[in-house]
C-alpha cells in the first residue's frame, strides 16, 4: 500500500513539474513575441565611402565621414539662392526643415528676417562650395558623443547682385550635428543640424573686383 502511494505521489510531482516547465516556456514565448513586435522594422546603417577593404562597425554608430558629408550637403543647400535671396533663403529653410532642429530653424528664420530688413537679400544670388584642398580629413569632425558632433566646413561663399559679383569670403563654419530620430520618411539620415557650435571664423580675405556702378543696379 505504501509503495502504491509513493508511486502516485511521484507521478503527481512529475506532472506538476511538467506543468511548471510548460508555464515557464509559455511565459518565455510571450516575452519573445513582445520583443519581436517592438523590434524596429528597418535599421539605418552608415557605411564609410570606401569599402574596398571592408568595414566592421556597430550599426548604431555614425562615422565622421557621414557626419561631414551630411553637414556639408545641408549647409550648401541652405546657402543656394539661385535668383533672389529675399525669397530663396526662407524657402530653403522651409525645404530643409526636416534636417534642422527647431532651435536652428528659429535662428535661421530670425537671421533671414534681419537680413531682409537690412536690405541684404533683395536680388542677391549666393552659392557656397569647399575651398580647394580643404575638404574632409580626419580632423574635420569632432566627436562629442555617439549622438553629437561638430563638423568644420571650410567654404567659399560667393554672392552676386543679379549677375555682378559683390562678395567673396572664405570661412570656417563649425556646424553642430546631432542624432535626430524623428521622421524617417522625411529625414532618412537620422541626423539634424543644430546650427553653429561657435562663431564662424574668417579664414582669409579674398579680393573681388568691384563692378562698374550702373544706375539703379549697384549702388
Amino acid at each position: 500500500m505504501s509503495r502504491y502511494r509513493n508511486a502516485v505521489s511521484a507521478r503527481d510531482n512529475h506532472i506538476f513539474t511538467l506543468r511548471a516547465a510548460c508555464g515557464v516556456l509559455l511565459l518565455l514565448l510571450v516575452l519573445t513575441l513582445a520583443g519581436w513586435m517592438q523590434a524596429p522594422r528597418s535599421l539605418t546603417i552608415h557605411n564609410p565611402p570606401d569599402l574596398r577593404s571592408g568595414s566592421t562597425r556597430e550599426w548604431w554608430k555614425v562615422p565622421p565621414s557621414t557626419v561631414y558629408s551630411f553637414a556639408f550637403y545641408i549647409f550648401q543647400q541652405l546657402n543656394a539662392w539661385p535668383k533672389n535671396g529675399e525669397v530663396d533663403y526662407p524657402a530653403k529653410i522651409a525645404q530643409m526643415s526636416p534636417y534642422l532642429t527647431p532651435a536652428c530653424q528659429d535662428f535661421l528664420n530670425k537671421d533671414a528676417e534681419f537680413r531682409t530688413n537690412n536690405g541684404e537679400l533683395k536680388d542677391r544670388v549666393r552659392v557656397v562650395y569647399e575651398i580647394p584642398r580643404r575638404g574632409y580629413s580626419s580632423k574635420s569632425v569632432d566627436i562629442k558623443s555617439d549622438n553629437e558632433w561638430v563638423a568644420r566646413l571650410d567654404l567659399v561663399a560667393d554672392e552676386y547682385y543679379h549677375t555682378e559679383p559683390v562678395k567673396r569670403a572664405m570661412v570656417r563654419y563649425p556646424v553642430k550635428v546631432i542624432r535626430w530620430e524623428g521622421d524617417p520618411e522625411r529625414n532618412p539620415f537620422g541626423l539634424a543640424i543644430d546650427c553653429y557650435a561657435s562663431v564662424p571664423q574668417r579664414l582669409e580675405a579674398a579680393p573681388i573686383q568691384a563692378p562698374e556702378k550702373k544706375s539703379g543696379v549697384f549702388q
